[in-house]
């Protein structure tokens, strides 16, 4: 099966990591999805726990997705590289990431060898240009492909300032981070 790997640190999880799954979907060969939500993170930021992170990505429902705990199982240290040996040998993987990662995607531990071992499909995201494309990159395009602007760092400083975050994240998310008091 091809699957398509979406890491990140899912502070929180929101509607753009929706979008960005059911297009790959849509517009690649990719057969399913795995949300990976990462253990920890080069460089280290401040983010919620890491039971508080899973259990709302395992809140993100759509059909032919799952959430991975690879990385989490493993406690593995946010170097993507080191993700590669942990993947099950019977799928055929490829990495996901937005264009606002390209610019320093060259400062990622052992980047040309991660590119040579798997294949990186490319998001646009507005405001971020879709370049330097790397060998065995593939930016995702199509004629009806949707983007967004929503970023976890904005949904965390809506909750902080008291605004309503209804519309950027499911709804079981919202009261997830609501009943668990989260960035505020």
């Amino acid at each position: 099966m091809k699957i398509g790997l979406l890491g990140g640190a899912f502070n929180p999880p929101h509607l753009g990591h929706l979008m960005i799954a059911q297009q790959v979907l849509d517009f690649t060969d990719t057969e399913e999805v795995w949300f990976l939500p990462n253990y920890s993170q080069l460089p280290p930021k401040p983010v919620v726990d890491v039971s508080d992170r899973l259990a709302m990505t395992k809140l993100l429902l759509l059909g032919k997705t799952k959430v991975s705990t690879i990385e989490i199982d493993n406690k593995l240290d946010g170097d993507t590289i080191n993700l590669v040996p942990h993947l099950p040998h019977e799928h055929e993987f490829r990495f996901i990431i937005g264009s606002d990662q390209l610019p320093t995607l060259h400062l990622w531990g052992r980047w040309e060898e991660l590119l040579e071992r798997l294949p990186f499909l490319v998001f646009p995201r507005y405001g971020f240009p879709n370049e330097p494309v790397y060998p065995n990159m593939t930016v995702i395009s199509h004629e009806l492909l949707i983007g967004s602007n929503i970023a976890s760092s904005k949904i965390r400083d809506r909750v902080k300032r008291g605004l309503s975050i209804d519309q950027f994240v499911p709804a079981t998310i919202s009261s997830y981070i609501a009943s668990h008091r989260l960035y505020r």
